[in-house]
């Protein structure tokens, strides 16, 4: 017997849930067609990753839609302390809903390295700017590049990484002589800071910290008056990034390379709607640019016919 939809009513915020959660799973192959079904009666969108190490993802729908969800996951052995963060969005900020097996619920790519066995010390939101402001500490963005260029807790290293794998790499090449130094790392909502942390443990690092909960947490609870965020935050849905409090920032999402723009990059003259900003400006042909409008077009016109009642998303 399916589910009935129980889409956000009209008017109603959209329920956000992001969640990770590192466990044992045993089986995790067929904990993918129960859930994904579930999630597609419910009218849940988003994305959620299932390995042999736990749970990643995010996920949209109604208040009462995301409960089910939970409640389902926390029935399952090895998740029924699942935690997760919650914020909300004017509109469903996916497309659609995939749940994914893979062998790693965060790619770090580097064999042997558990969470569940070390990893490093957890520091609630209210004690980090105390952390972070010790002179003494070596602050880390465990992000990539692009999430990093528009917005990070003052002072902290930015190690330009495109993508997680290259994480490794750099701490091996960073020049940490004194392993007895503390570090404190962040990331959006903690899961890259358990594999990192982790590792940097395995490398013989005596005292790694990490924010609990990331930085999604930190700007739900540290009043913005207190706060060392600096920018916004990004996260991976059409929200594109969020700002103290969780609220929508004023960064839009470049269509053609993916990247976060600023408010200021909007107004560059290489910046157009779909098609480039400052940063793929560059990189792409005139060729490349064309191919753009039209896509561009095409899903103007299907936004148009979907407001319309016609056959649209």
């Amino acid at each position: 017997m399916k589910t009935a939809q129980i889409s956000p009513a009209p008017n109603q915020p959209v329920v956000v849930a992001a969640l990770y959660h590192f466990a044992r799973l045993s089986g995790h192959e067929q904990l993918q067609p129960p859930l994904a079904e579930l999630c597609r009666n419910l009218d849940v969108r988003g994305t959620l990753l299932l390995a042999r190490e736990g749970i990643n993802g995010t996920i949209a729908g109604s208040r009462a839609a995301i409960d089910a969800v939970l409640a389902h996951l926390r029935q399952i052995p090895g998740l029924e302390t699942l935690e997760h963060k919650e914020s909300s969005a004017h509109r469903m900020p996916f497309r659609r809903m995939k749940v994914r097996l893979k062998n790693e619920i965060v790619t770090m790519g580097v064999p042997d390295i558990d969470p569940l066995e070390d990893v490093g010390t957890y520091v609630d939101p209210k004690d980090w700017n105390a952390l972070i402001s010790d002179p003494d500490t070596i602050v880390i963005d465990t992000r990539n590049d692009y999430e990093v260029g528009i917005g990070t807790f003052k002072g902290a290293i930015n190690p330009e990484t495109h993508t997680f794998r290259e994480f490794p790499g750099w701490v091996e090449n960073a020049g940490m002589e004194d392993k007895s130094k503390p570090v404190a790392m962040f990331c959006t909502g903690g899961i890259r800071c358990e594999k990192a942390t982790a590792f940097m443990r395995a490398k013989g690092y005596e005292n790694v910290y990490h924010l609990k909960g990331g930085i999604l947490k930190y700007l739900e609870q540290v009043p913005e008056e207190d706060s060392l965020w600096q920018g916004s935050c990004f996260v991976f849905d059409e929200r594109v990034a969020v700002t103290h409090g969780l609220r929508e920032s004023d960064e839009i999402l470049c269509r053609a390379c993916r990247n976060p723009i600023t408010p200021e990059a909007q107004a560059s003259p290489l910046y157009e709607d779909g098609v480039s900003c400052p940063q793929c400006y560059d990189s792409c042909t005139e060729d490349d640019r064309e191919r753009f409008r039209m896509r561009q077009r095409q899903m103007l016109a299907e936004r148009q016919r979907a407001a319309a009642g016609g056959d649209g998303e």
